[in-house]
This record gives C-alpha cells, sequence and structure tokens, in this order.
C-alpha cells in the first residue's frame, strides 16, 4: 500500500511522519491514509480510495472540497503572482466583508494562522489593560502559543502549570484556566483576581475538546465579568466564525466580544488568521500604535482571494439553515442506530458542527467529554474508515458537514453507521 511506504517514509525527515500530531492517527491507531486529491465532499488516497470526508480539513471547507468559482478566482489570482510583501487591495475587500459580517469588529489584522491571530489579541489586549493576567478554559484550544499550551493547576482558582515541554513555568504562571461552562467559578476568580485579568479568551462553542455547546448563562457571564472589572472578552472563532451563521457564534448567541479571532472559513482552505475588535484597541497596533506585529505573507493574495470568494458566495446563497437541518437529520439518525443497539452515546451538535461521544453523560466540559469510551470510538472510526467514511481521527474532535454534502452522503453514511455498528 502506498499510504504505508510513505509514511514510513515521511517518519524518516517529519517528526511522527505528519505536520500536525493529530494526523498520525496516534488516538485510533493504524496507519493514515495519505491524500492525493479531493473533490466535493469526497477525498482519494494514495492508493485510489474514496471516503466521504467529515472532518473537511477541520472546518475551512465549508463549500467543500474545489468549489469551482473559488478554484477559479484562485487561478486567475495565481497568474497575478503568489505573494508580494505589499499591500493589496484584495486585502481591504475581505476586510470589509468581515467588519459587514460581524458588528463588533471596526478594524481588522490579517496573519497565518489561527495560533498567531489569538497570541496576538493577548498581547494587545494586555498592552491595553496594561495588565498581566489572562484566563482560558480546560478543553479550548487557541494555538500553540506559550500562554495558551496550559492546563489547571491543583486546586481551583490555582495559577496554570505548562502543558507542553518549552513552556517557562513564569509564562503559565500568568493564565488561570478554569472548566468550561463553569459560571459560579468565573464569578469566583473576578469576586478575587477581577482587577489583575487582562482578558479572557473563549471558544464560544468548544471544538476542540469534541464540539461543547455553551450553557445558559455562560457566555453573558464572561461578558458582565469582564466589563465590569475593565478586562477584555476575545472570542476565538477560528473554527465558529462564519460556520454557525454569518456573523459567527457571537451573532447567534448575540454577545459582543472586545476582539474576535478568525480562521479556517476566511481563508477558503488556504492558510490565514485574523485579529479584530474595537477601533480604540486596534489602532494600538503597530504601525499606527506601539503593539509590534508583523508577517511576511500576511494579507497573502491566494489566501485573500479565496477567502473574499468564500464569504461572497455564503452572503450571497446563505445556506446555514439548509445544513443546520442537513445535519441535524444526520445527528438524529445517528443517535437512532446507536440507541437501538443499545450502545451508550450523547451527540452534541450546532450548525453544520457536531461531536459523537460515546459516554451517556451530558458533555458540558472537558471532565465530562473525558469520560467517553476512547476504544469503542477507535473501533467505530475505522468500522466507518473501511466503509468509505472518513470521521476526524479522535474523539475529542469536530465533524464538519460542507454544502458538498449531497442527500446520497448522508444515506451512504447511515448505512455505514449501521454496518459499523454490528461490528463493533
Amino acid at each position: 500500500m502506498k499510504s504505508v511506504s510513505i509514511f514510513e517514509r515521511a517518519k524518516k525527515v517529519i517528526p511522527g511522519g505528519v505536520n500536525s500530531p493529530v494526523r498520525a492517527f496516534g488516538a485510533v491507531g493504524g496507519v493514515p491514509p495519505f491524500i492525493k486529491w479531493a473533490c466535493g465532499s469526497k477525498i482519494y488516497d494514495e492508493d485510489g480510495n474514496e471516503y466521504i470526508d467529515l472532518f473537511m480539513s477541520w472546518g475551512p471547507l465549508i463549500l467543500g472540497h474545489g468549489r469551482k468559482e473559488v478554484i477559479q478566482k484562485l487561478t486567475e489570482a495565481v497568474l497575478n503572482g503568489t505573494s508580494f510583501g505589499a499591500p493589496t487591495e484584495l486585502e481591504v475587500l475581505l476586510a470589509e466583508e468581515i467588519i459587514d459580517s460581524f458588528p463588533s469588529i471596526e478594524m481588522i489584522r490579517f496573519v497565518n494562522s489561527g495560533t498567531e491571530a489569538v497570541m496576538s489579541a493577548v498581547r494587545l489586549a494586555r498592552a491595553f489593560t496594561k495588565r498581566k493576567i489572562i484566563v482560558k478554559f480546560e478543553g479550548c484550544y487557541h494555538g500553540h502559543s506559550d500562554s495558551m499550551l496550559v492546563s489547571a493547576g491543583s486546586g481551583a482558582l490555582t495559577f496554570g502549570v505548562p502543558s507542553s515541554p518549552g513552556v517557562p513555568e513564569e509564562i503559565a504562571g500568568l493564565t488561570l484556566v478554569l472548566p468550561y461552562n463553569s459560571i459560579e467559578m468565573v464569578k469566583d476568580l473576578f469576586s478575587k483576581k477581577g482587577e489583575e485579568i487582562a482578558c479572557v479568551v473563549v471558544e464560544p462553542v468548544a471544538g476542540n475538546m469534541g464540539v461543547v455547546l455553551p450553557e445558559r448563562g455562560f457566555l453573558e457571564t464572561l461578558r458582565e465579568e469582564t466589563k465590569k472589572h475593565g478586562a477584555l472578552l476575545i472570542f476565538d472563532e477560528v473554527i465558529t466564525g462564519f460556520r454557525v451563521c454569518e456573523g459567527g457564534a457571537q451573532e447567534f448567541f448575540n454577545i459582543k466580544p472586545d476582539l474576535t479571532c478568525l480562521g479556517k472559513i476566511i481563508g477558503g482552505g488556504l492558510p490565514v488568521g485574523a485579529y479584530g475588535g474595537r477601533r480604540e484597541i486596534m489602532e494600538m497596533v503597530a504601525p499606527v500604535g506601539p503593539v509590534y506585529q508583523a508577517g511576511t505573507l500576511s494579507g497573502n493574495p491566494l489566501a485573500m482571494t479565496a477567502g473574499l470568494e468564500t464569504i461572497r458566495i455564503l452572503k450571497k446563497e446563505m445556506p446555514y439553515k439548509s445544513l443546520e437541518e442537513k445535519t441535524r437529520k444526520l445527528c438524529e439518525e445517528i443517535s437512532r442506530i446507536l440507541k437501538e443497539k443499545g450502545i451508550p452515546h450523547t451527540v452534541n451538535q450546532i450548525a453544520s458542527m457536531f461531536t459523537i461521544f460515546f459516554t451517556s453523560q451530558k458533555v458540558k466540559d472537558l471532565s465530562s467529554a473525558k469520560s467517553s469510551d476512547t476504544k469503542l470510538f477507535s473501533r467505530f472510526f475505522h468500522a466507518l474508515l473501511k466503509r468509505g467514511v472518513y470521521l476526524p481521527p479522535s474523539q475529542f474532535e469536530a465533524v464538519f458537514l460542507s454544502t458538498a454534502h449531497t442527500d446520497e452522503d448522508l444515506e451512504k453514511i447511515i448505512k455505514a453507521v449501521e454496518e459499523s455498528t454490528k461490528e463493533i
């Protein structure tokens, strides 16, 4: 098999044979298929196998692989040049489209990844508030900058500890970590340390411990407490921006953050990130203000082109209602099958993203997500993969549907789930 031989070669020259850890199949075992090409809702590996893609490059491809309008615009852009290191109108056009969709964003700065976006937003928040402490939540992933690779300490309100070698304890100690959806602990923390907190960073819908929705009052509490104590609220909408609806989770839940981090869909499948917010905050960013941040490929014309065309299509077609209905029906069918087979599970879903947790518990935070039977998930994953359905290779990731997924695709997925439950 070509994928097996390529993987062996890859492990000799790339750590783990992959350029992002989850791709190595460490959570599910086996050898990852090496993908050769894709079209619509399907991906094809080096051995010629076809799969219905259920993670869509981890979320960016809401229009599916190779949407013809996006490819056409990209082809035209490539002929004009791949990078200039100078400003282009494309950056302005994409910025205007995003600002039109997100009322909380008055100015925006493009970068090259979600990690860069959050890292830059946190630095800006610290500069704006003249404070050091940041607050994040267990199970929310905000990229791999030092301040974000932090896990909870031993006590409810202790400072964080590094969750990766190479992160200095001094830096981790400036991050406080709380359980997701814990309203009372948020209030308690702000009552004790509110005047020291620069910002709260949160995924308004968690997507990196699997899909976990905010409980009633959680986001509202974050908004109230940050405003009361002079801290900034940062929504990490790298996943949810233009995914749950045009204006992201902040439109869906009617919460207005001070800063927003974006990525994935705004690049239409190419590397991108962005952070934006109120004008008075963003004008602290160089060259207007003293907060330094730069990037050689920031605003790259290819990423701007793909993102601009993707967002224009989304605004024209407004597929969010039909995508939600399609996703909800699929989740209901999967849950019905698992229930009939007596398999404990919980399905969390919002808009066109969902996660099947193999646990009977309600999943509302990292602790409840970890109650899932990961060995059962691994068997389920491989049973589906064998039948041409490619789930994200981890229990703790989100499934994404796209406008390219057809009713026939959904029928094949449901049939594959039926057959897989008999096997596992």
